[in-house]
Parts: C-alpha cells; sequence; structure tokens
C-alpha cells in the first residue's frame, strides 16, 4: 500500500463523531468535560479527542452494571446470551476493515497485523459464545441422606483493564468469557489506544445487548483506572499490562475491598536453539518471534539461546532476516510500525545505552529511524545485542521494544538454569528434531506456555498465563470460565 490509502467512510464517519463515554446503554459526556488527545505513533498527528472519566463517571458506570446484572442479565437465558454473542461476532466481521483501521491510526500497527487481531476477536467471541450454554456444576455422591451439588454463577461486575499493544484482541479475550459467564462489564481501553474500544461500543448496541450489560469508560491510570480498582462494588479486576502495574493492582485491591483479581503481566521469554533444529524453520521463525509488533508484545522471545556449534549460522541468518523487514507507516502496510509513543521510544533507547554501557555487544541496529516520510513518528529498526552476561538489565528487564539478546550456551543443563533465571515465566520455546529433549524442556522450564519448533500460537480454546511475576490466573480456554464465575455447594438433606 502506499501514502495515498483511502479510509473508509466509516471510518471516516466515526473520526469525526464527538467521542463519549458508554454508560448504560447511552453515549455520554464526561462529568468534568474533559478530553485527551488520541495520537497516531506514525506522525504525531491527533486523530481524536478521547473523553477522560473520573472517579464520579467510573461510579456512574458500575453502577449501571450492577443494576443491569440484579434486574436484568442474570435472568436472561445462556441460549439468548449465546445469541447476542455470536450477533456481536457477525457485527465484528461485517466493520472488520474499519476495525482494522482505527486499530492501525492509533496504534501505529500494519494493517495485516491489525486484521489478524481482528479475527482473533471474532474468533473468541464464537467460541464463547458456545460456552455460554454448558457451564455447569456436578454431584457428588457424599452420603445416602443428602444431595450434594454445586453450580457454577456469575460473579457481578467486572472491570477490565486492557493494555494499548492489542487492544481490541485482549479486550475480547476478557470481555468474551465475561459475558459467556453471565457478568455485566466496565471495559477501560489504554488511554493510548481507545478507538477500537469506543467503535466496539457501537456494536454492542447493534447486536442489541441490554443496558448497562457493557459499559466503556476511558482514561488513564490516574484516575480512571485506579478508580476502577478501588472501586467497592466491583467483583472482579482483569487486568493485562505491566508487572510493575499489576503489582500495584494486588496493592490496591488489598486497601479496598479483596476483590478477585486476575492478571496477565510482562516477560522475557527465553527462544532456545539446540545444534539439531531444523535452522531453515528457525530462520524463517526466528525474526518474527524476536521482533513481531516492533517488540511490544509480552510473549516474544527476547532472549535468545543458541547452542555454540551453531551460533554464528543463527546470528547471521537472523540479522540477514531482520534488515529485510520492513518498517513503516500502518496503513502502507510494511512488516513492522513504530513504537506506540514518545515516552515508549525514550523507554527502549534507555534500555539500548544501558546495554551499550554494560558491555553487551550492539550487533545490529540500536537507533532511530530518519528517513524523510519517518522523522514524525516513533520508528526503530530491528536491535540484536549480544552478551554472555546475564546478569545485564536488557537480560533481566523487560524491554518492551524491537530489541532482543543472543548468547551462546554448551550444554542442556546449563540453558535450562539460564532459561528459569528470571522474575518471568511467560512463556518459552525450544528448537531441536528429539522429542525426548523437547519434552524433557518443556517439563523443565518455568513457563505457563512452551512452543515446540514454533512461537507466538494463540487459540481460544487453548489455557494462556504465565508463572512468577508474568501473572496470575489463565485466559482463554476452558481456564477462563474459571476466571468469571464463582463455584457455589449446596448440601440438601433428605
Amino acid at each position: 500500500m502506499s501514502h495515498s490509502f483511502t479510509l473508509s467512510d466509516k471510518t471516516i464517519a466515526f473520526l469525526k463523531e464527538p467521542k463519549k463515554l458508554l454508560i448504560h446503554g447511552q453515549w455520554v459526556a464526561p462529568l468534568n468535560k474533559q478530553y485527551f488527545a488520541a495520537i497516531n505513533p506514525s506522525n504525531n498527528q491527533e486523530i481524536s479527542q478521547i473523553p477522560l472519566a473520573e472517579s464520579s463517571d467510573v461510579d456512574h458506570a458500575v453502577d449501571s452494571a450492577n443494576k443491569s446484572f440484579e434486574n436484568h442479565w442474570k435472568t436472561v437465558s445462556a441460549v439468548e446470551k449465546a445469541s447476542l454473542m455470536f450477533r456481536l461476532a457477525d457485527l465484528i466481521e461485517r466493520d472488520q476493515q474499519t476495525l482494522m483501521e482505527l486499530e492501525t491510526l492509533d496504534n501505529g500497527k500494519p494493517l495485516s497485523k491489525a486484521q489478524y487481531d481482528m479475527d482473533a476477536c471474532i474468533h473468541h467471541f464464537r467460541y464463547y459464545a458456545g460456552w455460554a450454554t454448558k457451564i455447569e456444576g456436578a454431584t457428588y455422591p457424599v452420603s445416602k441422606d443428602a444431595l450434594v451439588y454445586t453450580q457454577k454463577e456469575p460473579l457481578g461486575v467486572v472491570g477490565l483493564i486492557v493494555p494499548w499493544n492489542f487492544p481490541l484482541m485482549i479486550a475480547s479475550w476478557k470481555l468474551a468469557p465475561a459475558l459467556a459467564c453471565g457478568n455485566c462489564c466496565v471495559l477501560k481501553p489504554s488511554e493510548k489506544t481507545s478507538l477500537s474500544a469506543l467503535y466496539l461500543g457501537k456494536l454492542i448496541q447493534e447486536a442489541g445487548f441490554p443496558k448497562g450489560v457493557v459499559n466503556i469508560i476511558t482514561g488513564n491510570g490516574n484516575p480512571t483506572g485506579i478508580a476502577l480498582v478501588r472501586h467497592q462494588q466491583i467483583d472482579k479486576i482483569s487486568f493485562t499490562g505491566s508487572t510493575k502495574t499489576g503489582k500495584f493492582i494486588s496493592q490496591q485491591n488489598a486497601h479496598s475491598t479483596l476483590k478477585r483479581v486476575s492478571l496477565e503481566l510482562g516477560g522475557k521469554s527465553p527462544n532456545v536453539i539446540f545444534s539439531d533444529a531444523d535452522i531453515e524453520k528457525v530462520t524463517q521463525s526466528l525474526h518474527w518471534s524476536s521482533f513481531y509488533n516492533t517488540g511490544q508484545e509480552c510473549t516474544l522471545g527476547s532472549r535468545v539461546f543458541i547452542q555454540k556449534t551453531i551460533f554464528d549460522q543463527v546470528i547471521d541468518q537472523l540479522i540477514k532476516q531482520s534488515k529485510k523487514l520492513s518498517i513503516g507507516h500502518g496503513l502502507e502496510n510494511p512488516d513492522l510500525g513504530p513504537l506506540i509513543d514518545q515516552g515508549q521510544f525514550k523507554h527502549v533507547m534507555d534500555y539500548i545505552k544501558s546495554g551499550q554501557n554494560e558491555g553487551a555487544e550492539l550487533i545490529c541496529g540500536g537507533h532511530r529511524l530518519n528517513d524523510k516520510h519517518l522523522k514524525d513518528g516513533y520508528f526503530m529498526g530491528p536491535t540484536i545485542f549480544s552478551h554472555q552476561n546475564d546478569r545485564l538489565k536488557i537480560v533481566n528487564e523487560e524491554i518492551f521494544g524491537p530489541v532482543v539478546v543472543v548468547s551462546s550456551f554448551d550444554s542442556y543443563d546449563q540453558v535450562i538454569q539460564r532459561a528459569n533465571d528470571s522474575p518471568y515465566g511467560l512463556a518459552a520455546g525450544v528448537w531441536t528434531q528429539s522429542h525426548s529433549k523437547a519434552l524433557q524442556f518443556a517439563n523443565d522450564v518455568k513457563a505457563g506456555t512452551v512452543w515446540i519448533n514454533g512461537w507466538d500460537q494463540f487459540s481460544p480454546a487453548v489455557p494462556f498465563g504465565g508463572f512468577k511475576d508474568s501473572g496470575i490466573g489463565k485466559e482463554m480456554g476452558k481456564s477462563a470460565i474459571d476466571l468469571y464465575t464463582q463455584e457455589k455447594t449446596v448440601w440438601l438433606n433428605y
């Protein structure tokens, strides 16, 4: 695609509309009449004005959700809930192009990557629509004098806090199971990427969801996010984002009501390549597993360990493939777009400087791209450091940018120890043609997801979540049903 890409009529019309909060089925202005700018990271230009919800707006949204739950939603049949979710998935599919364009404008990601995200949204709503009629309890033959059974009930009102790197896709990871389980929702997208969530609100209305079942509030972590986390009438918080913020949410929760909390947090995932790996497949995957979404993805293999006998060969291929990646404005549909904003760009550059100061070898990239048509955006090419010191800051901390650290290793025992030497445990990968070695690695590595001879494979049916500082709870699959229900035990004495 070229610079002359034309936005769809629906996208243009939506961008011209004044943005409001979705509370109790109505689009309303924030009570304080304050707004903030949505910025396109490709050119640093304002796209739209987004409402800033403060605690009073959060109160109204939570009150709406509670009234909807108590007065209507919890009595709606599972069949009807499923029908509404299937209808919403159809509407997302119908307006997929508009949602892709909004995501690309707001986040900077290439259109083809935004299309992948929208496909995932559709699949998630359809998958969990199927679950709505299949949530069941159990009976227990513990006594001849009593009937003992359990039933899974919705929690009530759940607060869903979504990050900026996969805005609508991760919103669907939370909304779909929460709705299927019978909860009402207050969704807060990232202040950096609110547009696709607001458009989703229009589709939720069109699908026919009752008023207050889904409320959408926009704003910063403070005041909007904090007000949601601290709210006395919220029964659960589901958060995806940084480990630092996840820990803060846990602290705030402990000081307010002890509501349920699930956290999908950061990662510093090891990608281990043994000498018997299929090098051609490694070559096809490694640059994507290192730099997809401009490195702004928690599951990326940002620590690459390569067995010494093939180290030079693999590194040469990684550098070669990385330099082939096209970088540009998302609407041009390159391989990689910009970093999300100036703050994130500075954050990444500080890590690059730290790596150089601490003695890591910078073997590729490491600087801002200043081509004429990129100079106004936050563009950076793939950056590769080589090192043999696992204590470096760039090795231990999540960078969340197009920066990967590579290191050689000798033996299995050595690399498994190094792979596990991290506060994170979100994901891991291993490349080998030995099934026994691969399965041994899968057993030994401390990570919530392990990919063997592949990377970044997801399905709505497969649980996803991390160990250690990478989070609490599993999203997706049947596991997500447990996140959004509570189990009640009933004893009926004869």
